[in-house]
């Protein structure tokens, strides 16, 4: 067997805070460490393992932390941390606090990544009320060697003082919440209740009270800006709003955006302000088989007002319809009452509707009483009871129609019915366009007259009738698909005129020009009016127009005729048309 080599430690006390790790050389030899013998070597390395030896300590003796009075509840306040040499598991502290005026106020817990003292707000803070707190923690190993506890403690302590900063704070109500009674007949001005908040700072800045409008749209309270008193601005229903929940404003009058809020319930409490009427539109049916004392309706009530006690209604005939033969009237004494016939023998054809007129009176101080009208209907009723024949409506609402589904389907039918006349007259009412298409404008007034007059100046030679009856003088026109007739287009001469010799010309060239127009592509598509001027080869008969007497004596100028005047005037000449001539192109 081969001898084994010891390490072993050659100090009593190692510390590991101090040095952890050795590295040792290690050399073997054989033939007992003989000169001649081998040897060998190694390396071999021993690592300290760590014990609970040392206890922790924090690195002051005394800290100090400033803590604003608006710190919400569970925030953290401060952070403390004391200092352990051991490792791992033997390094974990526990954090406590042992005495001091913080106790129940604030509490210190230990951060397990950290191992630091974490301190946390317990209760709301108050500048005003305290303004500093005192600690004194305690820092222990929570794991503890019992080897080493006669060493010394294993814990260590430190002084934390905590300073409350001040905060402007906003104005506070004495009680958050205040509940107010008033009387729906309260007259308006009058005196609710009071609501009171302070400025909880030092400066005790003066406080100002307003409502928040958006809680009170209507405006049915005022408030006291100085000190704070409620009352009505308006009348009150407790029908329409039995209860107000409106948001008091009090602002610091030093700081105006300090604003604190409270609330104010305002119960309306009830009179008897309302009238008992009908609890539903009755629709009461009477058979005319009907015998005395039979009951036909049971009738009840209803109340807008709220008596503590609950209601009361008392029926009864009002006194003009007390005595009447047909009907009579029984209160049940639970808050109904049924309607009894007094008589039989009803007949529809007789009398198809009675109208029974019913007092009801509530229980309040004062009494109000209201008159309510039942409308009884006389029916044809097969052996059952059940109505038959009341007349349309009564057939109408047998048939499972209701009064309101009834007034519905009319109301659509008229409304269908307008809409239909209203179409029908805008369509009448529809009218041709102002503007005719051109196409459709195709007109021929063609004036033809053989005069020749004396010049622009001579209106007695021509004959006005014949502009005035256009249908006298109009002539067959010439349609653009036949071959116009030159000469029907000129009226004969008077006697008086004799053909010019070179009619011929004047005649070739018009024949010339209708030709070039029934073949332009251009041309319009309805009858029109060429004009021509042209110059043949004159005249025998000369002319009798005034065109030529021009002088520098004469009273007028026809300057504006200088370029072609001449020429128009030769072709009158020649054709005795005047002036001028037209041909008529179709």
């Amino acid at each position: 067997m081969s001898p084994v080599g010891m390490v072993r430690t050659a100090l009593p006390n190692m510390d590991r805070e101090a040095r952890d790790q050795y590295l040792l050389v290690i050399q073997a030899k054989d033939m007992g460490g003989q000169m001649g013998g081998l040897s060998g070597t190694t390396t071999v390395t021993v690592t300290l393992t760590d014990v609970n030896d040392n206890p922790p300590r924090f690195s002051r003796k005394s800290y100090q932390f400033g803590v604003p009075e608006s710190l919400p509840v569970a925030s953290v306040v401060a952070r403390i941390k004391a200092l352990d040499a051991d490792v791992g598991p033997n390094a974990e502290m526990e954090y406590r606090i042992i005495e001091g005026d913080g106790l129940g106020v604030f509490r210190v817990e230990p951060d397990k990544d950290t191992q630091e003292g974490v301190i946390t707000l317990l209760k709301t803070l108050d500048y005003e009320t305290k303004s500093s707190y005192t600690l004194k923690i305690e820092a222990s190993n929570r794991h503890v060697d019992p080897r080493y506890r006669s060493q010394g403690p294993y814990s260590d302590t430190a002084t934390v003082r905590l300073t409350v900063d001040n905060v402007d704070e906003p104005p506070v109500f004495s009680a958050p919440v205040s509940k107010m009674v008033v009387s729906e007949a309260a007259k308006v001005g009058t005196i609710i209740g009071s609501v009171s908040a302070a400025d909880p700072d030092v400066t005790n800045s003066p406080i100002r009270y307003s409502i928040d409008r958006n809680t009170d749209l209507e405006r049915f309270f005022n408030i006291d800006a100085m000190t704070g008193v409620i009352s009505t601005a308006k009348a009150l229903d407790r029908e329409v709003n039995a209860v107000h929940n409106i948001t008091i404003l009090a602002i610091e009058s030093l700081d105006p955006s300090q604003v604190g809020k409270g609330i104010t319930l305002i119960t309306v409490m009830d009179v008897n302000d309302n009238a008992p009427v009908f609890a539903i539109e009755y629709e009461t049916f009477l058979c005319e088989s009907a015998t005395p004392g039979q009951v036909i309706e049971t009738i009840s009530a209803v109340d807008k007002d709220e008596p503590p006690s609950g209601h009361r209604f008392f029926f009864s005939l009002t006194a003009d319809t007390a005595g009447n033969h047909n009907f009579t009237l029984r209160d049940n004494k639970d808050n109904t009452a049924s309607v009894l016939t007094k008589r039989g023998g009803f007949h529809r054809r007789e009398q198809s509707l009675y109208r029974l007129p019913v007092l009801i009176v509530d229980g309040g101080s004062p009494a109000l009483s209201s008159t309510n009208t039942l409308s009884i209907r006389v029916c044809e009723c097969d052996p059952d009871g059940a109505p038959q024949a009341c007349g349309t409506e009564a057939f109408l609402l047998t048939a499972g129609l209701s009064t309101g589904a009834l007034t519905a389907i009319l109301a659509c039918i008229l409304t269908l019915l307008v809409l239909v006349l209203l179409i029908v007259t805008v369509r009448r009412r529809k009218k041709e366009p102002l503007i005719v298409d051109d196409e459709r404008d195709v007109r021929e007034n063609i004036v033809r007259y053989d005069d020749e007059g004396g010049g622009e100046e001579d209106t007695e030679a021509f004959d006005m009738a014949a502009l005035r009856h256009l249908n006298a003088a109009r002539e067959t026109k010439t349609r653009r698909d036949v071959t116009p007739d030159i000469p029907a287009l000129y009226h004969s001469r008077p006697p008086a005129y004799k053909a010019a010799p070179d009619h011929g010309v004047f005649r070739d060239f018009i024949w010339e020009r209708l030709k070039e127009a029934d073949v332009d592509p251009g041309a319009p598509p309805y009858d029109s009016l060429q004009t021509y001027a042209f110059e043949g080869n004159g005249s025998a008969a000369q002319s009798l127009s005034s065109l030529e007497s021009l002088s520098s004596n004469s009273e007028h100028n026809y300057d504006f005729l200088s370029d072609w005047g001449p020429r128009f005037k030769k072709l009158a000449d020649l054709y005795g048309h005047g002036e001028g001539s037209s041909v008529f192109s179709s």
